[in-house]
């Protein structure tokens, strides 16, 4: 026998409150005293009440979904960066949809018309690619992760710290030349710390050191091609000496590595590796690399406590306006493994 759906009129003549106050409670809870809304939620427990999210949806225009742009599932950072994301809906309740940008700003422009269209409550970008001004422009709570945040809230790993850590251990790995890769960032990026911590380490230590600005490409072939036209470079300036590197994430780290297991069968004593991150290749590559830790389960948490704070506020009756954009820094954590003495 087919169950009988509960709808708002059963619930009303349940409780004696109006169809128009059942409604509140879905919809605006914040509306009715705390006495009511108990009185609601329990006659929900009695009738066996099961939601109907699309008829939700309908009557109050929220939808429960936030959007997600990432600049590409390629770099390891980023899945990682969304499997956690995906995983706070046990904690938040918030449905994901999903677009890969390719740093592509007018594509980026299009997947946003189009979440908008579906009544995103949020956003959540980890791309650079659009302006953090135009964002903010689109008058719903955004959250950026490791990129420019000027207009919108934020949270970013420690980066500065984090190429300190990574300076200092190719110190204590007796490296006779520490080598930092990297693209050349402008300082507005979050990563450009890196940069910064790496080379004031070195310069406070008065350890020789190479900077390397360079870009590094979008896929595996360019990355392999690129890096192996590194290793060469490396082998001629300094050969014999004992180098340290620390790569700009762990994607890289485990081409370089890949590639000087290609060319000698193990990882020679002249290079010390470092990568950054604690993506999942790092632990799973040929060896075990050390990597500067970023916590991304606590950044993703922290990005959807901030922007289901602001979602939450916006329902209120009488909402209050964020005054400036918030801004959350997670410490970096250093990892030791195998690339590294």
């Amino acid at each position: 026998m087919k169950t009988k759906t509960v709808t708002f009129a059963d619930i009303a003549s349940y409780t004696g409150f109006s169809k128009t106050t059942i409604s509140r409670y879905f919809n605006n809870p914040d509306s009715l005293t705390l006495e009511n809304q108990q009185k609601i939620a329990d006659a929900l427990v009695a009738l066996d009440y099961k939601e109907n999210k699309v008829g939700r949806i309908l009557a109050s225009g929220k939808t429960e979904f936030v959007g997600i742009i990432i600049p590409n599932l390629y770099l390891h950072y980023y899945s990682e960066m969304l499997n956690q994301i995906l995983a706070t809906y046990e904690k938040y309740k918030y449905k994901f949809l999903v677009f890969a940008g390719n740093d592509k700003a007018n594509v980026e422009r299009a997947y946003i018309k189009e979440l908008l269209a579906y009544n995103i409550e949020g956003l959540i970008t980890l791309s650079g690619t659009i302006p953090s001004q135009e964002l903010a422009s689109y008058n719903i709570p955004v959250v950026g992760i490791e990129r420019e945040d000027q207009y919108i809230s934020s949270v970013n790993t420690d980066n500065y710290m984090g190429g300190v850590q990574a300076a200092s251990l190719l110190r204590k790995s007796d490296c006779d030349i520490l080598i930092h890769v990297n693209s050349d960032l402008p300082d507005t990026i979050p990563a450009s710390g890196r940069i910064r911590g790496f080379v004031d380490t070195c310069k406070e230590n008065s350890l020789p050191y190479e900077l390397i600005l360079t870009h590094l490409g979008n896929t595996f072939e360019e990355n392999k091609e690129r890096i192996s036209g590194l290793v060469d470079q490396l082998e001629s300036k300094y050969p014999g000496r004992k180098k340290g590197v620390f790569m700009p994430n762990d994607t890289h780290a485990n081409v370089l590595l890949n590639i000087l297991f290609q060319k000698y069968g193990k990882l020679p004593e002249t290079y010390q590796i470092i990568g950054f991150d604690d993506s999942p290749i790092s632990r799973e590559a040929v060896i075990p690399m050390s990597t500067v830790g970023q916590q991304i389960s606590v950044i993703a948490n922290e990005a959807m406590n901030i922007l289901s704070a602001q979602m939450a506020e916006r329902k209120k009756r009488r909402p209050e306006p964020l005054k400036e954009p918030v801004h959350k820094i997670i410490p970096p954590i250093l990892i030791r493994r195998e690339t590294t003495v």
